[in-house]
């Protein structure tokens, strides 16, 4: 992948409450070990690596489907939880946001003496894509998150963020070392943010003739280098609307979810005993695992797997969240013990829905959607930073 694109992050200062950040951290190795065991370990950094993917599984975590918090706080609960296993999957997380970014360097010689593989090499990986994206590019942004995920085949993916108070905006640079040729032609594999006006972009492929230039003290100034190719923007508004996600695919997930049953599909049938609500959720976690880089184009969709901590689409549903991961880590621990059936199952749930979208016509109102989980969050021990969940008539929870 080349440089694909641009989005606006609206800058958010909330917190990840502790109830929330477990289930992410145990989420997060789920889907990693199943990436790991289905497509290999260097998918995990071709993934991380598309920002799509990326805001997409941020949101089906349970975080806010649009803000910049998703970039520290999935980074952060991926370190937590794939780290103590990075032996057996192979795959180290180093950096984080502020003081931990500058502890990349020890953290990847470490990695290096654990496997064999040239450290020095690596810390000057991290810190050239961190110049570049600091300094190559004067964009307006000033980096305030670091993170160098590496396997131990010696490939790797950089996501680092950066801050505008000018424009309370965050932008966010996704790396990739397989399609990498070059630190000062064109090496990202996407910029995550809006293009606010005029930028210098000294790493652009087509600056080449102006970095020679600067080289030999030439007397013509750098090109200036303008790009508008916006794929994705992230919108300022909180709550989630229908021209925020696919009504196709997500009414698909829906149906499949709540007007079918596993009886009604042979190979459901080892899903059986779990509710509708709870096959909603692991459809589209399903789908961040087996999905295909065209799925993730619009990530709000995956905000109704789990809801929002703050209440948007609606607040986090902690027992349907935790009976997912209970089937996820069920079927892990099988594949591994060399029963694959439960984890094929939960692939086919995503292929059957998406073979549902090819003649399905979206009937449900979207705005009932998301008031019915509202008003049954309460059943599922729906969960916000505000508090918890109460039955319809009683005191609700505010978004502000």
């Amino acid at each position: 992948m080349k440089r694909s694109g641009s989005a606006d992050l609206p800058l958010h200062y909330g917190y990840v409450p502790l109830w929330l950040a477990e289930r992410m951290a145990k989420l997060g190795l789920a889907v990693v070990e199943t990436i790991v065991m289905d497509y290999g370990k260097d998918e995990v950094l071709r993934r991380l690596s598309d920002p799509f993917w990326f805001q997409s599984l941020g949101a089906v975590m349970g975080m806010d489907w649009h803000s910049s918090g998703i970039t520290t706080s999935v980074m952060g609960a991926l370190k937590k939880s794939i780290n103590p296993h990075s032996r057996e999957l192979g795959i180290y997380i180093c950096g984080g946001k502020g003081k931990h970014s500058k502890q990349t360097p020890a953290e990847l010689l470490k990695v290096g003496e654990a496997t064999g593989l040239n450290g020095n090499y690596l810390v000057k990986c991290s810190k050239l894509s961190a110049k570049v994206d600091n300094t190559a590019i004067q964009d307006g942004f000033q980096l305030y998150t670091h993170n160098f995920i590496l396997s131990d085949t010696g490939k790797w993916a950089v996501v680092q963020q950066g801050m505008s108070d000018a424009s309370s905006t965050a932008r966010r640079y996704h790396w990739h070392s397989e399609q990498l040729s070059s630190f000062v032609d064109d090496p990202h594999t996407f910029i995550y943010g809006k293009n606010n006006g005029y930028i210098l972009n000294m790493t652009d492929k087509e600056a080449g003739n102006s970095r020679n230039g600067v080289m030999q003290i030439a007397a013509e100034n750098p090109g200036i280098m303008i790009r508008e190719i916006s794929k994705l923007v992230m919108p300022n508004h909180h709550e989630v609307y229908a021209k925020d996600v696919d009504l196709k695919r997500l009414g698909a997930v829906l149906w499949l979810a709540h007007e079918k049953q596993p009886k009604d599909f042979e190979d459901l049938l080892l899903l059986q005993g779990l509710g509708p609500r709870t096959l909603q959720s692991l459809a589209l976690v399903s789908e961040v695992i087996h999905g295909t880089p065209s799925r993730f184009k619009d990530p709000a969709r995956f905000s109704f797997a789990h809801g929002g901590k703050d209440g948007a689409p609606f607040p986090v549903p902690t027992k349907v969240y935790d009976e997912t991961l209970s089937t996820l880590q069920t079927a892990i621990y099988k594949a591994k013990m060399g029963n694959n059936d439960k984890n094929e199952a939960i692939k086919r749930l995503s292929q059957i829905a998406q073979n549902a979208e090819k003649d399905f016509t979206p009937n449900a109102n979207f705005d009932k959607v998301i008031e019915r989980e509202r008003n049954d969050s309460w059943k599922y021990g729906g969960r916000t930073v505000f508090g918890r969940a109460k039955p319809p008539g009683e005191q609700q929870l505010k978004l502000f």
